[in-house]
């Protein structure tokens, strides 16, 4: 079996994502309840700060904490609620 090539796995990836601007995220936030989730690496949010009330969840543990399965499960996950990946 090959590997499947990046470009086809995020045009996949598209086809399953909503993307926003950075406006009309704020506005969910703001009148529909959605929570910011900032998958960016903690050298990241040093080095470029961060949103105050996001959720820092970094890219390479979000599948284990999502899951409520996992032993690294965050029960924010839980909530009946968009989340707004960033």
């Amino acid at each position: 079996m090959g590997i499947t090539p990046v470009e086809k796995l995020i045009e996949a990836a598209r086809k399953e994502i909503d993307n926003h601007s950075p406006e009309e995220a704020k506005r969910r936030v703001g009148e529909e309840g959605a929570l910011l989730v900032d998958i960016r690496d903690i050298r990241e949010l040093e080095r470029d700060g961060v949103i105050p009330g996001a959720f820092h969840a970094p890219r390479g543990m979000l599948e284990f904490w999502i899951d409520p399965e996992s032993v690294y499960y965050k029960p924010v996950f839980a909530e009946d609620r968009e989340f707004v990946l960033y």
